[in-house]
């Protein structure tokens, strides 16, 4: 049977307070409606629709996937409403499954079970909750078959107190969905068309109703606050954890880790407190990272230390550096490999050989530098004149004396040595000494300028 998916995802989520629509919020490092995206795609549909509405066109640019078809919501009348907006866009399929983008932990494997297990014209998802406040309740008969949904505004005190909630999650036959949502009224407490009132509709005409639930009641929780946001965070913050170990990696404390991306990982590799991973990350065998450090699209060969406090954005770090603490390698740096990066560095767009060391209080930026090289303290490629970058190339095992400015455009030879405290306006020649120092001055008979002593 061909599977279509519907994704709903056109509410303005009013009580998130932002200018931003609620399903571009981002979980994980990413939009709600991508997590659910990823995971309807995950079930090999024939089609995935996505309904927007409120800033629908910030979404679309947000979440753009040539794989989706977008249909518009331009007036926010429920949930059926929405899903009657769809319809066009179903044709030709058999079943479709209702989801929501303000829904990301659902599991592909829990939808799996609904589907597969569903053989009447009707499946529902629900879970029960200690405190279901705010969903709408599922009403049973005295053998236990669902009669039908009622939401929170139009429940009695005796449908309140029914723990059994509805995730809003279906699998419905399309030709009974068209005619089902035909029919649907707006005569409710919200004047909505609701999605939900099909389930009486199919109890009437003797249709079954399959019920399902997800393996943890978490995966069926919306985000309509910040503070839900921020729980869903911690959640899959700690699925993510658990997964890690589960292939070997250490985390000092799994509550205080966090992946925004995906993470490639070798054997052995340990990730002490507050380490926060963006983006693509690639770590080798026996690579260690410190304490509160943040890698965003980096690659880190094996046997590779970050020490604590470090921020490493779309480098490559090869093997067996050593880097920190309180570095800061920036876009376009590659560290062949064996490099010495130290405490208070910055590194821009520049390769640093093997061997190489820049390990205090240096700026290297625009900078192609050779194997075996050892910057001192307090040295600064100047690779800025106001108007444009220019490159600084550094030779093989030079040695570049503390507080030097290397002004760029600029050569410095294989085995030269650069005396401390020079500026470097022009080549330095190699196996040379070069420096820019005058000659030190003892100026006899000088005083300190001193305070003159107030009269009292």
């Amino acid at each position: 049977m061909k599977l279509g998916i519907v994704i709903l995802a056109a509410g303005q989520g009013s009580r998130m307070k932002s200018r931003l629509p609620k399903v571009l919020h981002r979980l994980a490092g990413r939009p709600l409606l991508e997590h659910v995206i990823d995971t309807a795609f995950a079930l090999a549909p024939e089609r995935v629709v996505v309904v927007y509405g409120h800033g629908g066109e910030r979404v679309r640019e947000a979440v753009a996937d040539e794989r989706l078809t977008w249909v518009e919501q331009r007036e926010q009348l429920g949930t059926g409403h929405a899903v009657r907006q769809a319809l066009p866009a179903l044709e030709g399929l058999d079943r479709v499954l209702v989801l929501y983008g303000d829904v990301p932990l659902i599991r592909a494997t829990s939808l799996q079970h609904l589907i597969d297990t569903t053989e009447s014209a009707l499946g529902l998802m629900t879970v029960n909750l200690h405190d279901p406040t705010g969903y709408g309740r599922i009403v049973r008969d005295e053998a236990g078959n669902v009669l039908r949904i009622v939401e929170e505004k139009d429940a009695s005190g005796a449908e309140k107190a029914i723990t059994e909630i509805n995730t809003g999650i279906m699998l419905l036959e399309v030709a009974r969905l068209k005619e089902w949502l035909g029919r649907l009224s707006p005569e409710n407490a919200q004047g909505e068309y609701y999605l939900t009132d099909v389930i009486a509709m199919a109890v009437h005409e003797g249709v079954a109703i399959h019920v399902a639930q997800p393996a943890d009641p978490v995966e069926a929780e919306g985000v309509n606050t910040r503070s839900q946001l921020a729980t869903l965070e911690r959640v899959l913050q700690r699925w993510q954890a658990d997964e890690l170990m589960e292939r070997g990696v250490t985390l000092l404390d799994p509550a205080r880790f966090d992946l925004r991306g995906t993470l490639e990982v070798g054997t052995d590799v340990v990730l002490d407190v507050n380490v926060v991973l963006e983006g693509e990350v690639v770590l080798g065998d026996n690579v260690r990272v410190g304490a509160n450090t943040v890698l965003r699209n980096v690659r880190v060969d094996h046997d590779v230390a970050i020490l604590e406090n470090c921020v490493i954005e779309e480098a490559h770090i090869g093997p067996g550096s050593r880097i920190g603490p309180f570095s800061r390698i920036r876009p376009g740096t590659d560290l062949v490999g064996n490099a010495h990066v130290g405490n208070f560095v910055e590194i821009k767009n520049s390769t640093i050989g093997l061997g190489s060391k820049v390990n205090h209080l240096s700026y290297v930026g625009d900078t192609h530098m050779g194997a075996g090289v050892n910057i001192g303290a307090g040295t600064i490629t100047c690779n800025y004149d106001g108007a444009y970058k220019h490159r600084t190339l550094i030779g093989d095992n030079a040695f570049i004396g503390s507080n030097t400015a290397l002004v760029a455009p600029v050569t410095v030879g294989d085995g030269a040595t650069i005396g401390a405290g020079s500026v470097i306006t022009r080549e330095a020649p190699a196996q040379k000494l070069t420096l820019t120092r005058p000659r030190q001055v003892t100026i006899e008979g000088w005083t300190r300028p001193k305070k003159e002593k107030k009269e009292s």
